[in-house]
């Protein structure tokens, strides 16, 4: 992959922005009054509420080759889906929580994409600091699973923080483009950056 330094010069930049935004209290928990707990049940019941559908992926490895491997863990994401068929996913955490999280910000943020070389949306979350690759750049393929659905293997951009949005959502909205529909209405977690635009 190609990188180019404009592009994580911006990246770096708009890190610096959101940690500038968090010091100053933006998303302070304690003036908001919430639980840093999660609640499973309670953001299911969000996610369908907002109009999403909840959807338990399993994570595999090798899903490009003949014999893909089914790794443990399950993870609950919100899938929204708009009238024109695009989609967006996210964990159920990411979407319920009034705290930041790292996947929240880097939908606000709309870092351009920069340049890179192979998939689009991969290198675009590892532009961001997350990873979407079960296996590096082998080309063995991999993701967040959900036999029989449109969307079967999900590439899921998965931050330091565990916090996830769908890299080719993320990819098109750097691009204003809305896929599913606009985050902006449905995290809880308002936009640090809403203000500054």
């Amino acid at each position: 992959m190609k990188f180019s330094i404009i592009s994580l010069g911006v990246v770096a930049a708009a890190v610096l922005s959101v940690s500038a935004a968090l010091a100053a209290g933006v998303g302070n928990v304690a003036e908001q009054g919430v639980s840093p707990d999660f609640n499973p049940t309670l953001a299911a019941a969000y996610c369908v509420q907002t109009g999403g559908a909840v959807e338990t992926r399993t994570a595999w490895y090798g899903t490009n080759g003949p014999n893909p491997l089914k790794l443990a863990g399950d993870r609950s994401f919100c899938r929204y889906k708009a009238h024109d068929g695009s989609r967006i996913h996210l964990l159920l955490d990411t979407l319920y929580t009034q705290q930041p999280t790292l996947a929240a910000v880097a939908y606000y943020a709309k870092v351009p994409i920069g340049q890179c070389g192979g998939n689009p949306a991969s290198c675009y979350c590892t532009l961001l600091g997350g990873s979407d690759q079960f296996g590096g750049t082998t080309g063995a393929g991999g993701g967040w699973v959900n036999l029989g659905t449109v969307d079967q293997t999900l590439e899921a951009c998965i931050f330091p923080d565990l916090s996830s949005i769908d890299s080719w959502g993320l990819t098109y909205h750097s691009a204003g483009i809305i896929r599913g529909t606009d985050l902006s209405k449905v995290l809880r977690f308002k936009n640090p950056f809403a203000k500054t635009r």
